[in-house]
């Protein structure tokens, strides 16, 4: 039997006495390691970018006043005394009167204060007659303009996409500080599971849940370590967790937290150290049955073996943890505002989350609609769901057309919002 149903807000006081969710750690990657990562240091440019005045297009460097009247009708006549390639310094300088072949990235001569646009002159021999005045700095990048030696360009916290590596090659850096992945293990329980891939028995299922919390925590910020399925059995279970509380910094399990006489997770879970148990079921609906554990200084989740609620679970109080043990801001995830599609009622006494997808209604405004579970193990909620609506303890219901908050489990379509 459960000791106390707490309530959502308690059951997150409660671990959050027990454990100070905090990065693992540094470690220095390569950039080709780097994407997703934290970083967890300020990054500082060590010289500026671009590290000279370079050209923007192809043309010619000229001093700007020997344009200056040039048109259609009246070309300014120019001597070219060579040209410049990318990637070399010049080795010649512009006097008056004189121009100079660039390419695009070129760095611009000494004397060549702007670049005419090749399409704007023509050339013959070694006389190029510009047909377009141009200004000074023209069709040039001054040294500096985009990045300042000793400007912070990246701050800690920040996750690498490929924007910010991008940033860190420009400035010369080939690692980067970054913060440890926290490691998750994921096991499953119970003697009706069965690994996807292998031939299914008569009266098993796939193992779900492991598949679909590793996904979620990757996409949280951690690296998920899976352990295969454990039956029903306090030896292999225990051992199983202990083998996991050595090799990760979090803990997953997902069955046997039910009332059932094989729900044998929260009695193993006491028995492997201290302070052991902590929350024993949720007011929630779904996922009541949850068990949390710390044992040491590692928090075991024990969520219920229904696929939906598992995911939910994870969501409302894994995910925030894993994100702040990687290093990252714990980031609620998106939401957008809708119309109920119909009367939703909470369960008594329970904090209520109500899977719904999303469509729109005839007014083009965004509706939510509930999803039929049917009973709580049914995996098609998963599939079907683009959230789920909260109903508060002391809510009676939610009416039809009511404007609700759903927080979406992915990326909100382009129409929604």
């Amino acid at each position: 039997m459960f000791r106390k149903l707490l309530t959502l807000d308690e059951a997150r006081q409660v671990i959050h006495e027990h454990f100070e969710p905090k990065p693992l750690g540094v470690e220095e990657i390569s950039l080709t390691e780097a994407h997703n990562r934290i970083l967890a240091e300020d990054v500082t440019a060590s010289l500026d970018i671009p590290p000279f005045n370079r050209s923007t297009v192809d043309g010619y460097a000229v001093k700007a006043e020997d344009t200056f009247g040039a048109e259609e009708n009246k070309p300014a006549a120019l001597k070219i005394i060579g040209a410049i390639s990318a990637g070399e310094l010049p080795k010649i300088a512009i006097e008056k009167h004189e121009a100079a072949e660039i390419v695009t990235g070129a760095p611009m001569p000494d004397g060549a204060d702007a670049v005419v646009m090749v399409e704007d002159t023509e050339k013959t021999d070694n006389e190029l007659h510009v047909y377009a005045a141009v200004t000074k700095g023209e069709n040039v990048m001054k040294a500096g303009s985009d990045i300042r030696k000793g400007e912070i360009i990246l701050r800690r916290g920040q996750s690498l996409g490929s924007r910010e590596i991008g940033v860190l090659a420009a400035v010369g850096i080939a690692k980067a500080t970054v913060y440890r992945v926290p490691r998750v293990a994921i096991l499953s329980t119970g003697a009706e599971v069965t690994e996807p891939g292998k031939q299914l028995p008569p009266g098993k299922i796939y193992d779900i849940n492991a598949h679909s919390l590793s996904a979620a925590v990757a996409e949280s910020g951690g690296k998920p370590v899976y352990l295969g399925v454990i039956p029903d059995d306090k030896t292999a279970l225990e051992q199983t967790l202990q083998h996991a509380l050595v090799s990760a910094d979090l803990v997953l399990t997902s069955g046997g937290v039910s009332v059932g006489p094989k729900d044998i997770v929260p009695k193993t879970l006491d028995a492997l150290g201290k302070p052991g148990v902590i929350v024993s079921g949720i007011a929630i609906k779904p996922g009541k049955p949850v068990t949390i554990g710390l044992v040491g200084e590692k928090l075991v989740f024990s969520l219920p073996g229904h696929p939906a609620s598992a995911l939910l679970v994870f969501h409302l109080l894994v995910r925030p943890l894993i994100q702040q043990m990687s290093g990252a801001e714990s980031k609620q995830g998106f939401t957008v505002k809708a119309l109920a599609a119909t009367r939703m009622f909470p369960a008594k006494g329970r904090r209520t989350f109500i899977m719904v997808r999303m469509k729109k209604n005839g007014a083009n405004r965004l509706v939510a609609e509930p999803v039929a579970t049917g009973i709580s193990g049914a995996i098609t909620t998963l599939s079907k769901a683009d959230g789920f609506v909260e109903i508060t303890e002391n809510q009676q219901f939610i009416d039809a057309d009511e404007e609700v908050t759903v927080h979406l489990f992915g990326y909100p379509e382009s129409d929604w919002c």
